[in-house]
């Protein structure tokens, strides 16, 4: 058997042994630590193994045997039959060498009955094939020094395979005592009563604030957003120092903030029909293009889930004045609506429930549903457990 043909079983590819069920960290991390037993226990069958022979024995048993193979494999075709008689000298003083092994040398026989088989003073084919076949006792210590490297390499990948797995099960284990913190929401509850008028007050403000935009005078809605700066809930972007100069200075500050990004796009010619100063309301104006355009009533909606009752009712106290500036009676009586909802008994069950389904996704939210969440926490800390005491018994030195 050539040297190259040696394989044992032992060669499991990494790919094999990483496959798992990536969708449930606590079962591919009990099957990791699993994997990684396995593979530990077989180094060590494998290393007992060598270790009863003696490492430098078997891997001297190994080298002659590899350099045995390849004198036959590069001698054959000129020593044999009445070929070169310098090549037929030339193996056979090496060959004699290789397979000049020690006494305590496993399979010396091998090595003796193969250095027979070629002692002769004309080789044929057949001597050859009877040197490679007498060397075959001292090919399975290359086999088990294969199994060996194999071993390692398999132990290595599964211990990375274990330890990675570990983390994505620490994750998950931190996520469902999360889900088992949040058991307590009733998910029956109907959130319609809470969604319904949030979502209502925060498309009606939305509306309103893009009609503020395009119909009150720039001056107006930089004082808006002023007077909304100083609402500690309301988180508006106020205007740039120089364009707020320009829109209290100059009399384009009399039209819409809409109206304004209009002028920005005119030509000069057009321009100067209608501002004063073409020159100063493209430096002002052109050059925070941007704040203008992305200006909208988001600051002034209602969070979803929306806040604790004491402070989702200050908030609307502070929101009432502003949003009244701008939109419509309806509006601020839907407002008015949640704020009154805030302040009732009912309110901190629903939002509650509102902050487990927006937290959680549809699996998580079925755990609490089924009462299995507290369960699945204590199977990720035994398995968390398990994984850490198997991480520790397969520890090489």
């Amino acid at each position: 058997m050539a040297d190259g043909d040696r394989r044992t079983d032992g060669g499991r590819t990494a790919r094999g042994d990483a496959e798992s069920d990536a969708d449930d960290p606590v079962a591919e991390a009990g099957e990791a630590a699993a994997r990684l037993r396995e593979r530990y226990d077989e180094l060590r069958r494998t290393t007992s193994r060598i270790d009863g022979y003696g490492r430098g024995r078997v891997e001297a048993a190994a080298d002659a045997y590899r350099r045995a193979h390849r004198i036959l494999d590069r001698y054959e075709e000129d020593a044999v039959g009445s070929g070169d008689f310098e090549s037929y000298v030339r193996f056979r003083g090496e060959f004699g060498d290789a397979v000049d092994v020690d006494d305590d040398t496993p399979a010396g026989d091998a090595f003796e009955a193969a250095d027979e088989a070629v002692d002769k003073r004309r080789l044929s084919e057949s001597d050859f094939a009877a040197a490679r076949d007498a060397l075959e006792p001292a090919g399975e210590f290359v086999d088990l020094l294969e199994a060996y490297d194999d071993a390692v390499d398999d132990y290595r990948a599964a211990r990375k395979a274990a330890r990675e797995a570990r983390k994505r099960l620490e994750s998950r284990l931190d996520e469902l005592r999360e889900v088992a913190d949040m058991a307590d929401a009733d998910l029956d509850a109907d959130l319609s009563r809470l969604r319904n008028p949030i979502e209502a007050y925060d498309e009606g403000i939305r509306e309103a604030f893009r009609e503020f935009f395009k119909s009150a005078s720039a001056r107006e809605v930089f004082d808006f957003l002023d007077r909304a700066d100083g609402t500690p809930f309301v988180d508006v972007d106020v205007p740039p120092t120089d364009l707020a100069e320009y829109v209290e200075s100059h009399a384009a500050g009399e039209e819409p903030p809409a109206t304004l990004l209009e002028y920005a796009d005119y030509t000069n010619s057009k321009l100067e029909h209608y501002v004063d100063d073409p020159g100063a309301l493209r430096t002002a104006v052109a050059v925070h293009r941007t704040y203008l355009e992305r200006l909208d009533g988001e600051p002034l909606t209602l969070d979803w889930p929306p806040k604790p009752g004491d402070e989702l009712a200050y908030e609307i106290d502070e929101l009432v004045p502003l949003v009244g500036r701008i939109a419509d009676d309806e509006v601020v009586a839907t407002l008015r609506s949640v704020r009154e909802l805030a302040r009732t008994d009912e309110y901190e069950r629903l939002r509650r429930a509102a902050e487990v389904r927006d937290a959680l996704d549809e699996p998580e939210l079925a755990l609490i549903e089924r009462g299995e969440a507290d369960a699945r926490v204590a199977e990720a800390e035994r398995t968390l457990s398990v994984v850490d005491d198997v991480l520790s018994e397969t520890e090489r030195e």
